[in-house]
């Protein structure tokens, strides 16, 4: 998953991307209220983690800035413990959820994933597709019973294609949500690592569940 980190104190946001880049997430940082704006209406983000007093534009101003232009993108508001109007105001405004300072990383990333799971309208921690399971909590992946070991960008990689089965993505679509980076048309660190994945969990199983759309991109199979 990709997450926008606004934070100006930078022990703070520094401490939240480390933790969360842990959990398998890819994580962009933003320091001030102008800059998570712009970013959030250029990019494409699972979610956003928000403080509210920020320079700039303050959280809560991004935040309707977001919701007026139609911007649906789950955003969590970090706030102090004691500022309960701003928490109210928050979800008035439309945040999806809120986590009061100090917190922990763990819990943060809990928070994110159940976030991103009821925006998309998934109900349960568990991919599934075929014979293939994937718990996107534990990181446990399996298909036909038979346990696979993948390495976090393969797993990464296989979460954003079974959260949106029989959509087709670009190798630029994959490459900036997976790797957190704007595409090189002369990389081909996408195309190696489907074939990484493939060999995994299509390799020795049927049906096969990553097609390649030649010229346009890859997608994994609805069944």
């Amino acid at each position: 998953m990709r997450i926008l980190v606004v934070e100006d104190q930078a022990k703070i946001a520094d401490f939240v991307k480390k933790g969360l880049e842990e959990h398998g997430f890819v994580v962009e940082l933003a320091r001030d209220g102008n800059t998570a704006y712009e970013l959030a209406c250029e990019e494409p983000f699972d979610a956003i983690v928000l403080d509210i007093m920020l320079p700039g534009r303050d959280g809560l101003s991004v935040l309707r800035g977001l919701r007026d232009k139609g911007n649906a993108v789950p955003v969590m508001l970090l706030t102090a413990r004691s500022e309960l109007n701003e928490r109210v105001e928050g979800f008035h405004v439309g945040a999806d959820d809120y986590l009061t300072k100090p917190f922990y990383v763990e819990e943060l990333v809990v928070r994110l994933q159940s976030l991103v799971r009821r925006s998309s309208g998934q109900g349960t921690n568990v991919l599934s597709a075929a014979d293939l399971k994937v718990n996107i909590l534990t990181r446990d992946v399996e298909r036909a019973g038979k346990e696979i070991t993948l390495t976090q960008r393969e797993f990464a990689l296989l979460e954003y294609l079974m959260c949106s089965p029989g959509r087709v993505f670009t190798r630029t679509q994959i490459y900036t949500h997976v790797w957190g980076m704007h595409f090189d048309p002369g990389t081909n660190l996408v195309d190696v690592c489907i074939r990484r994945l493939r060999n995994k969990v299509d390799r020795d199983f049927d049906p096969p569940l990553i097609e390649t759309l030649r010229g346009v991109g890859y997608r994994f199979k609805a069944v």
